[in-house]
């Protein structure tokens, strides 16, 4: 059990505690939540744990108090999302709800929680050390836009006056930290570790690293945050880069490189701990709407490569593709059946995008030297093994297992995997297509074509629409031989980059959209550390530096979503 309160702690005979983690969410024992994996990991490692969920941090603070010191730090994050993402929808408009709080209901974390939550630890306990991380850390460890401010802001090391950032998935860094906070290691030593950021005084001196414009510059000129962003962005798509310095104010911040790619070990050893896979007794008669959604899924890799220039998953997991054993995917699936409620369906098993399972280039050494920010964009690389014979090996057998009667692809998938202009990649392409639409979809298959202008699919880094248009003629075609019922949804984006009220006019009267529902357009939000965000700022695309054309007026953010559904 991982403890949340005195009581919690005293039941389990503890005379102190390790480590005390503050998490903008509902504590959820499950996998699919950062703060469980963390705690269980350092778990597995003989180190106490406690967390404190959604504390208050507007009355007298006695959450931040009740647990009192750690032995070695107080670790924080905002939850499974940006807390403003979490908050605010693309108009700036307070959401009514949040999914990761019991019933659902909203103010149960402030704005930027990661650094309210830290501040308020610094100013109760200056001497103990704050680590921070997950999901808004992460994306926010160096200058960024922030849409709801409308400014540039520093790292969130600046802002927070936290020790320590873990970025990306921190199980190792995480472990490495802690063992050396707890035995003593000096400084300097402790600076090295992989993965890990921090801010420093003074001027840095180190030779072999990359050292990008200052906050300050950046504020000043926004082509200097623009040459920034594509920098690291390079950076963080690369298998070894340097590292990387950026001034601020007094000092600068450092960001070491990313740990090597799990290995398929390594992330079994992520996965197979014991998880109760339930939401924690404090909750006990409370829906949770983000549990409901995954509490009967599993999750099969880490990574994307498809390289989207609105999203943030090859920021936070990398590019590289981190796959578990087909034993420690199939021993998760056999242990649900002993879960309350569970009738033999899983809901999802998949992960960033579904079919990227198992993949990889075919010459690692090719991978290790690559620069591509995309293995797909613009087009598909030589070196990229798109076969999804391990996929489908891995849903034969799922299939087997005793007790299970069905399990979804409830993740994205990339068609361009298994489709090209000329039709299926490979020969395990059209097996992989069919067996996805006529087994594992419940009526719906929905994927993400983005747009239908060619200019605005660029900006994004997505296919060509054409693509889509030979989908939907094999999704047809599939669906007529199997006498299935079954739904192709495509999803959009209005307000990216580049795109205007005359670009969203076309895509609502586009000829291959006819008698398909086509009413999932999403308008577009500018989150941190994102190449879209970026243009969406400065008008400038960071990969050649070129003008765009941006759309910041919320009103006519907001006609350009409707328009489809007026035309509809």
């Amino acid at each position: 059990m991982i403890p949340t309160s005195v009581r919690e702690v005293e039941k389990m005979g503890w005379d102190y505690i390790d480590v005390i983690i503050f998490t903008g969410d509902a504590f959820i024992d499950h996998p699919s939540f950062g703060t469980a994996v963390i705690a269980r990991y350092l778990q597995k490692y003989g180190y106490r744990v406690a967390v404190v969920p959604q504390p208050n941090w507007r009355d007298d603070l006695r959450d931040f108090k009740k647990l009192g010191k750690p032995r070695l730090y107080f670790g924080v994050n905002s939850g499974a999302m940006d807390s403003m993402v979490n908050h605010y929808t693309a108009s700036k408009r307070l959401r009514s709800n949040d999914a990761y709080t019991p019933m659902g209901k909203a103010g149960a974390r402030p704005d930027y929680a990661v650094t309210v939550y830290t501040g308020i630890l610094k100013r109760l306990y200056p001497d103990i050390p704050v680590v921070i991380g997950g999901i808004e850390a992460s994306l926010r460890r160096l200058t960024h836009y922030d849409y709801w401010k409308d400014t540039l802001m520093p790292s969130i090391l600046v802002s927070s006056g936290a020790d320590y950032l873990s970025y990306g998935m921190g199980e190792r860094t995480m472990l490495e930290l802690t063992r050396a906070l707890e035995s003593g290691r000096n400084e300097a030593d402790i600076r090295k570790i992989p993965q890990l950021a921090f801010f420093m005084t003074g001027q840095c001196r180190l030779k072999d690293a990359i050292y990008l414009h200052s906050f300050e510059k950046c504020r000043e000129d926004k082509s200097a945050f623009a040459e920034n962003f594509h920098v690291i962005e390079t950076a963080a798509n690369m298998m070894s880069p340097q590292v990387i310095i950026e001034p601020c104010a007094d000092g600068y911040v450092r960001v070491n490189p990313p740990y090597p790619p799990a290995t398929e070990q390594e992330m079994d050893s992520f996965w197979d701990l014991p998880f109760t896979k339930l939401p924690h007794p404090r909750y006990k008669g409370k829906h949770i709407p983000a549990y409901e959604m995954i509490k009967f899924s599993v999750n099969t890799h880490r990574g994307c490569f498809g390289g989207c220039n609105f999203c943030t998953i090859a920021a936070h997991q990398g590019k590289f593709i981190q796959s578990r054993s087909e034993k420690s995917i199939t021993d998760e699936i056999a242990r649900l059946k002993s879960l309350p409620g569970f009738a033999g369906n899983i809901s999802d098993v998949g992960g960033p995008t579904a079919n990227m399972y198992g993949m990889g280039g075919r010459n690692p050494e090719i991978c290790a030297a690559c620069r591509r920010k995309s293995c797909l964009f613009p087009t598909p690389c030589r070196n990229l093994d798109r076969s999804h014979a391990r996929l489908l090996a891995l849903y034969s057998r799922i299939s087997g297992i005793k007790g299970i009667r069905h399990f979804y692809i409830g993740s994205g998938i990339r068609y361009d995997l298994f489709l090209d202009e000329k039709g299926f990649v490979d020969e395990t392409s059209r097996p992989y297509f069919t067996e996805l639409v006529t087994e594992h979809t419940s009526g719906i298959l929905k994927v993400a074509p983005e747009h239908t202008e060619d200019k605005v699919l660029k900006l994004m880094s997505k296919p060509p629409f054409s693509l889509f248009v030979g989908l939907r003629r094999e999704f047809d075609s599939l669906v007529r031989a199997s006498g299935k019922h079954c739904l192709l949804v495509p999803y959009f984006i209005s307000g990216h980059p580049g795109c205007g009220m005359a670009e969203m006019k076309r895509l609502s009267e586009n000829p291959a959209l006819k008698g398909i529902r086509t009413d999932q357009v999403q308008d577009f939000t500018p989150t941190p550390m994102t190449t879209s965000s970026v243009m969406f700022y400065t008008g400038i695309d960071p990969r050649t530096m070129q003008k765009v054309f941006v759309e910041r007026d919320i009103e006519n953010k907001r006609k350009q979503k409707s328009f489809f559904f007026i035309k509809k």
